[in-house]
């Protein structure tokens, strides 16, 4: 099997939950990276996913948000270091994929499914064929342990349990 690696530089993992009811908040991790082994880039039937995820570096653009969010409130990254996932099963074929995996967050691991698209194949300025891929999902925060959250005087809740995933990803050969 080849491997392959993310080229993070043109790639994206973001996330949005709903705040309030009303205005969705965004975030990223600054440290994160996925792998590719498979034969053959362009079909995935015979893939492994492996991906990863700091929970230190989550970055939703407030300081105290993400002190709030990397405590023992939310990710408790003291403890819960990294999000992975590993995948056990792909189906699909052409540019549309079903990723399915085991998700771990905060030691709580879920099967889920993850819809991926192979946007192509290009060539960069070095001579280095460069795949693009990307998804839009979403998860249960609350199944994970990720429980926290603040009734409102309104009604409703501070946050979301929904967080909805978008992953652009551009992977490179990897140097042998």
């Amino acid at each position: 099997m080849a491997k392959f690696v993310l080229d993070t530089a043109h790639s994206e993992l973001e996330f949005t939950v709903k705040h309030m009811m009303v205005t969705k908040v965004k975030g990223t991790f600054g440290d994160w990276s996925i792998n590719l082994d498979v034969d053959n880039i362009e079909d995935l039937s015979s893939a492994k996913v492996t991906g990863r995820a700091s929970t230190a570096t989550i970055n939703t653009k407030v300081a105290d948000r993400d002190a709030h969010l990397t405590s023992a409130d939310f990710f408790d990254s003291e403890n819960y270091s990294d999000i992975t996932f590993e995948s056990t099963k792909i189906e699909g074929s052409g540019s549309k994929y079903d990723v399915t995996g085991n998700l771990t967050i905060k030691d709580v691991t879920k099967e889920v499914t993850i819809p991926l698209e192979f946007n192509g194949k290009a060539l960069n300025p070095w001579g280095v064929d460069v795949y693009g891929f990307e998804s839009k999902f979403s998860i249960n925060r609350e199944e994970f342990g990720l429980t926290w959250n603040q009734a409102l005087e309104t009604g409703g809740v501070m946050v979301s349990k929904d967080v909805k995933v978008n992953l652009e990803l551009q992977f490179n050969p990897a140097e042998a």
